[in-house]
This record gives C-alpha cells, sequence and structure tokens, in this order.
C-alpha cells in the first residue's frame, strides 16, 4: 500500500490566475494548505483526536518548489504523506500533479511541529500517533 494519500482535488478558475495568465503563487498556498489539514483525518488521527488529547500542531516552515505552470481549467489532484518522522515535528512531502496526464506542477515540504496550546510549545510526538506516523512515510525517490 502506497503512504502517498490523496488530499486535494480541485479545478483553477480564472480568478486563480494573474495578469500573466498563469495561477497565482498565493493559491498554490492555499490548495497545500487544504491538502495538508485533510491528511490528518484520513489517517484516522484528526484535528478532533489531538484537541482531545490536549495538543495540536504547527506550521514550522514551508518550502514551495514551483515546476510547471497553471492555466484556467487545469484540474489538480494532490497527493499528501510524511517524509520525515522526528521527535517533536513531522515534514509532511506534498505533490501538486494534473489530474489529466499526471504531470508535476509543484511540491511542497511543510513542517509541522506537535504543540501545547498551554504551555505555547513544542512537545513530543505521542507515541500513539508515532506508531501512526511511520506507517506512513513516503520514500524519498517518490517524493
Amino acid at each position: 500500500m502506497s503512504a502517498w494519500q490523496e488530499t486535494f482535488r480541485g479545478v483553477v478558475f480564472p480568478w486563480h490566475c494573474d495578469q500573466f495568465g498563469h495561477m497565482n503563487v498565493r493559491w498554490y498556498a492555499h490548495f497545500f494548505d487544504d491538502a495538508g489539514f485533510a491528511l490528518w483525518p484520513k489517517l484516522g488521527i484528526g484535528y478532533k483526536t489531538m484537541e482531545d488529547q490536549g495538543f495540536h500542531t504547527v506550521i514550522g516552515q514551508t518550502t514551495t518548489n514551483f515546476v510547471r505552470e497553471l492555466k484556467a481549467g487545469d484540474m489538480v489532484v494532490i497527493q499528501s504523506g510524511f517524509s520525515r518522522v522526528g521527535s517533536k515535528s513531522v515534514t509532511v512531502a506534498q505533490r501538486m500533479t494534473h489530474a489529466e496526464n499526471g504531470d508535476l506542477h509543484a511540491s511542497q515540504d511543510m513542517i509541522e511541529v506537535f504543540f501545547d496550546p498551554v504551555s505555547r510549545s513544542a512537545i513530543p510526538i505521542p507515541d500513539t500517533f508515532r506508531e501512526v506516523l511511520e506507517k506512513n512515510v513516503v520514500s524519498a525517490e517518490s517524493v
């Protein structure tokens, strides 16, 4: 079973495009952010579970690689998976491809830190979450 999960599917609308006729960077961020939120519940460890256990995650860093432009009418798919599981954070790897031909248009690495909202500090990844995360690591070659 692949550790990649489909986390977003959508269309590029004209209002997503800038004066040059391709999707503006703000919308890549928007789509990748929506996809990131969808990953956790797909694995059965969603935000309600985190909240019930007294923590959540925060984004520490994002890095986006723009590969190929998207234009109005293009349909995109984002797949997400964990490329690294650390002691207090995970790196979420995401890839945005064209729904019809599979071409890669962008990729993003997002570091999510496990966070205690009371102490306002990073915490170790709880063991029950670590077990799920480590089963869903994507291979470096496929990122």
